[in-house]
């Protein structure tokens, strides 16, 4: 009996293992293979929105203090940036994200790259499931969508699990920009 016990433990054990990966964040990137991304050394913050607005300052912090160890810095839009960044995380609905990429219309947002993810069109926003962070990058002088980075389920009730968790989310994501074979 305690033999059968024992397997029956040892075999939960295996499973919670197999499992854990699943309940990790799901990283993607995703980016124009025909731009370089070398000439880019500035950034400007376009927008950032978050269901939570302490959430929109953390995103900032954790962005910028990666987009530094980059050799990007950050300039204000009159100043020319090479590149647009906009951040949007939300929690209440898929709604918020058609209305965050409605509000930056001057950005070119559906991309004629890739591999048909969520956003190829502005109608399949939708998609996007709720609680995913999206940073888009846009080149500062035709305002269209160079690079897309997102990672799901960012956010948790603990505030510490939640700077934990976002830190981690925009690391995994920057950890792949500039795009292999361009740095």
């Amino acid at each position: 009996m305690k033999s059968l016990e024992k397997m029956f433990g040892a075999a939960m054990f295996g499973a919670f293992l197999l499992g854990t990966p699943l309940l990790a964040q799901a990283i993607n990137i995703d980016y124009d293979h025909s731009v370089d991304f070398r000439q880019y050394k500035s950034y400007h913050w376009e927008k950032v929105h978050a269901s939570d607005p302490d959430l929109e300052q953390r995103i900032n912090l954790a962005l910028d203090r990666d987009l530094n160890t980059l050799s990007l810095h950050e300039v204000d839009s009159k100043g020319k940036p090479d590149v647009f960044i906009t951040a949007v995380e939300a929690t209440r609905s898929p709604q918020e994200y058609v209305d965050f990429y409605k509000s930056i219309a001057s950005f070119v947002s559906h991309r004629s790259w890739g591999s048909g993810g969520f956003s190829d069109s502005i109608a399949k926003v939708r998609q996007i499931p709720v609680g995913t962070l999206v940073l888009d990058m846009y080149d500062g002088k035709t305002h269209k969508l160079v690079w897309r980075g997102t990672a799901d389920e960012v956010i948790s009730r603990s505030t510490d699990k939640n700077d934990d968790s976002m830190d981690k989310a925009i690391n995994a994501m920057l950890d792949k920009f500039p795009p292999k074979g361009q740095k």
